[in-house]
Parts: C-alpha cells; structure tokens; sequence
C-alpha cells in the first residue's frame, strides 16, 4: 500500500448538532420579540452570533 493511497478519517463529535439546535432556538426567540422589518435581520444576524454574546458575557462575568 503506498502513502498516497491511504485515506485520512476524520471522526466528528455532536458539537454541530448542539449548535445547530442552539441556533434554531435562537433564530425563534430572537424572532419573536421583533416587531419590523430590520428587527427580524437583525434578529437572524443576532440568532448566528448568539454563542459569541454568550462566551462574551460569561468572560466578563468571570472576570469580575
């Protein structure tokens, strides 16, 4: 078996799967609480960086 030959298997947790159901609860809670056009952009921009905010906040609260 030469090296080219070898495959390299890459195996994944269920990270994905946890964020992506994060981000469905997201998109429907920050949905819900806009009332116009660019509060609903604004609510599917706020639903894909929702973790970010979240990492953000508990580093401050750690911090303090």
């Amino acid at each position: 078996m030469s090296r080219t030959s070898r495959k390299r298997i890459v195996v994944r947790g269920g990270g994905d799967a946890v964020y992506g159901l994060g981000l469905v609860g997201a998109v429907v809670h920050y949905w819900q609480h806009a009332t116009g056009f660019w509060a609903h952009v604004r609510a599917v921009i706020e639903a894909i960086l929702w973790s970010a905010f979240v990492v953000c906040h508990l580093l401050a609260q750690i911090a303090t």
